[in-house]
């Protein structure tokens, strides 16, 4: 009887060191994850201040369906604009293919659903546009279209 105790207690010792460890690793994974995303997906520290100021309005059309053709056509020379040109024709192709697949019986809800995340991610463009900044747009973001 007093054998099962100690090996009962030295069982829960091990679960509360185990479980305890498994939380700081699982704390510094997290904190190393955000350090990673802080460093590979925001590229405005590498955009040319005036560039970014002359070319918002270019970066914002980007984002919005046929209108990626503008920038694509008139700013093929702002690294800012093409940043968010490439975003904005990825979402478009996305977007196209959405609008097909949508018509298909049974599966066209998950194209509608998937039409709504690129939904989703065009306003979350045109806000990182307006503010100036060079971000990649979730899932989508590090597919390049454009050089």
């Amino acid at each position: 009887m007093a054998e099962n105790e100690k090996i009962n207690e030295v069982v829960e010792e091990i679960k509360e060191n185990v479980t305890e460890s498994f939380e700081k690793a699982s704390e510094k994974i997290h904190e190393k994850v955000e350090e990673i995303k802080k460093e590979t997906d925001d590229y405005t520290a590498e955009q040319d201040p005036a560039d970014v100021s002359n070319n918002k309005v270019m970066a914002i059309l980007a984002y919005i369906w046929i209108l990626v053709l503008i920038p694509l056509i008139c700013a093929k020379n702002s690294k800012f604009a093409r940043f968010h040109t490439n975003q904005g024709l990825v979402l478009l192709l996305i977007g196209i293919v959405c609008g097909i697949g949508a018509n298909i019986p049974v599966v066209g809800i998950l194209f509608k659903i998937a039409a709504a995340l690129v939904f989703v991610c065009q306003i979350i463009g045109i806000v990182y546009a307006a503010q100036g900044k060079a971000k990649e747009l979730p899932v989508i973001g590090n597919i390049v279209i454009l050089k």
